[in-house]
């Protein structure tokens, strides 16, 4: 099977090559004989009922700093493809929002991974409290008193912006300490949104999980370990990656959401946890492929790719002809 494929992604040309699972997605569709087009995120457009990127022909190498070439650009109507891979790094803002929306025109004729309408119905730290008994206990409020009540039943708390990544802005508040007031000031002038308060977890000073998920099925994890006095374990904010395996209660949790995630089209999907407890859903552009094939010796890139083949072929055959 030869398909088209058109990446959306952030500029190829900053990328660490051993670390982003775009790039391996990107080299496995070209082992697999596909053609690839790259586009950046504000270079697609909807002219009428099309969508349409400005796009250039893409080739990519292993090799640092000579990774990837590009061809000429040119507009491409999507539609045309017969996959895009949304695979920009959030935020999750109305920018993100709207590019969804813009791909919703080609999809499902065009498979789009992830489904943009589930993307966009499953941002990452809301979709996951569709699945209270598997989360800790969270709230999600711009109400001041609530969140004081809050912290006052759970003493030990931690506060983070509702559509924030990576780790960013993500804040340990202690049972003595003075700083929440100021902090929810500061949070008050920052984002519009609501924010999220969940009970601290102790277990994070020990690791949290990335588990990768493919079409609902659990394909990998990887432990991700913070750095001494930090209650951050995400790559982006230092956390350091180990070897681990999937306990009981781990596959409970992927098998308790899998169903779900198959039936919404989120193939690609990377869950985090920490001790007992999901803390989020990560749909928009999960990484974390390379740890995990680095410590397991696995090639998750070709599980994914093996998925959408599948999906694809099943789409295309039961077209009428």
């Amino acid at each position: 099977m030869s398909l088209a494929v058109a990446i959306q992604m952030d500029p190829i040309e900053a990328i660490d090559i051993n670390a982003d699972s775009t790039f391996l997605l990107a080299l496995e569709a070209q082992r697999r004989g596909f053609g690839l087009f790259h586009y950046l995120p504000q270079h697609l457009s909807l002219h009428g009922d099309r969508a349409i990127a400005k796009a250039r022909p893409l080739q990519v190498r292993d090799e640092a700093g000579n990774h990837f070439t590009f061809g000429a650009m040119e507009t491409v109507d999507l539609a045309g493809m017969d996959i895009v891979l949304m695979r920009q790094d959030p935020p999750f803002d109305m920018a993100y929002i709207t590019a969804t929306h813009i791909l919703e025109h080609i999809h499902p004729a065009t498979m789009v991974v992830n489904d943009p309408v589930h993307v966009r119905n499953a941002p990452e730290k809301l979709f996951v409290t569709h699945f209270p008994e598997l989360m800790p206990p969270t709230l999600i409020t711009s109400d001041r008193e609530e969140i004081l009540a809050f912290r006052a039943e759970h003493e030990d708390i931690i506060v983070k912006p509702l559509f924030g990544n990576g780790g960013a802005g993500v804040f340990h508040i202690g049972p003595e300490d003075e700083n929440l007031s100021s902090l929810l000031e500061m949070f008050t002038g920052l984002y519009r949104e609501p924010i999220i308060v969940q009970r601290y977890l102790p277990e994070i000073r020990a690791g949290d999980k990335r588990i990768i998920l493919v079409d609902g099925v659990a394909k990998g994890a990887v432990s991700r370990v913070p750095q001494a006095g930090e209650a951050r374990a995400n790559f982006h904010a230092g956390g350091a990656a180990q070897k681990c395996e999937l306990p009981p209660r781990e596959r409970d949790i992927c098998d308790a959401i899998g169903p779900a995630l198959r039936e919404k089209g989120l193939i690609f999907v990377g869950i985090d946890v920490i001790g007992e407890y999901m803390t989020e859903i990560n749909v928009t552009s999960p990484t974390g492929l390379h740890e995990i094939n680095r410590l397991d010796g696995a090639h998750l890139e070709r599980d994914l790719w093996d998925a959408m083949e599948t999906r694809f072929k099943a789409r295309h055959d039961t077209r009428p002809i």
